[in-house]
């Protein structure tokens, strides 16, 4: 059960969400809450989905919004942003969009989404609005200092880690190419409806970065979790062209990443209840290399 605080927090959100709604002339009775991260999404009566980002955003939402347009101009589906509403709708300091609910539809499988990297991976950046340069680190050091339930030891131990992974970050960015990358690219956030035309979702971090950052969600379900077969991740690899991320050299260091991110986001979760708590502190053990491989990891 949730504490006092979330409940809270949860009732502040939807009064965002009626105050923008009123503002934007969008109906927002009934609203069903559908994700309560960073961003809290509700999916609304007339196929609308309303997303709100957190205080100081504006400038990522109004981002996002340009995305979403440049990547349908590109030939690439991705979400798509409501046409005649003012965007994004402010309630204080927080944006709130308005976007177009996809159909009923399934994740990506591996060769799905190796396709769709393939192509996003090919395209010319935009000119303007000038994509942001992906930091695969935004954000960690903050979100391990505020991890309320973390002892001082694990914390210690979990920021010499991101210390140690920025180091090989930036010696791993010399001489390598930067391409357009999606930034959170798993096989969830690659929808596909009845039509079998996948939709790219969940584009906030969507930037010029390393194209291997794209290719280690799936490729560590692979190594480290065991959550795809041989075959699955063999047919991913060549549905991207041939190239095993695996293989190259600042695999371990982009991997290791990606799994502190996993981890750091779990903490942020773990007050909320004792469940959410226990799954963020394995997650560390992990990390720690207290559990062996291959891990099993809860989802939020």
């Amino acid at each position: 059960m949730p504490d006092v605080s979330e409940v809270d927090k949860d009732q502040a959100t939807y009064r965002v969400l009626a105050a923008a709604g009123k503002e934007a002339s969008v109906p927002t009775s009934g609203a069903e809450l559908i994700r309560d991260g960073v961003n809290v999404l509700y999916r609304l009566s007339g196929d609308i989905i309303a997303r709100i980002g957190p205080d100081g955003s504006r400038e990522t939402a109004t981002r996002l919004l340009h995305t979403s347009r440049w990547l349908a101009r590109t030939g690439i589906p991705a979400v798509q942003a409501l046409d005649g509403i003012g965007q994004p709708t402010m309630v204080d300091d927080r944006p709130i969009t308005w976007w177009a609910s996809i159909p009923e539809h399934r994740y990506a499988t591996p060769v799905e989404l190796g396709a769709v990297l393939k192509r996003l991976h090919t395209l010319a950046p935009p000119l303007s609005p000038a994509l942001p340069v992906l930091d695969p680190f935004a954000g960690l050091d903050e979100a391990l200092t505020a991890a309320a339930t973390l002892s001082e030891h694990d914390r210690t131990w979990l920021k010499d880690l991101l210390k140690r992974l920025r180091r090989e970050y930036a010696q791993l960015q010399v001489g390598s190419p930067r391409c357009v990358v999606h930034g959170d690219a798993w096989q969830g956030n690659v929808a596909v409806p009845a039509d079998g035309v996948p939709v790219l979702l969940d584009l906030d971090n969507l930037g010029l970065g390393l194209r291997e950052w794209d290719l280690i969600p799936l490729a560590v379900d692979h190594t480290d979790f065991a959550r795809i077969t041989s075959s699955e991740y063999t047919a991913f690899i060549d549905a991207y062209g041939g190239y095993d991320v695996t293989t190259w050299p600042g695999y371990r260091t982009l991997a290791t990443t990606t799994e502190l991110r996993w981890t750091a986001f779990a903490l942020n979760k773990a007050s909320t209840d004792s469940k959410k708590r226990n799954q963020a502190h394995h997650r560390v053990a992990c990390l720690k290399g207290e559990v062996r491989q291959p891990w099993s990891w809860t989802a939020f």
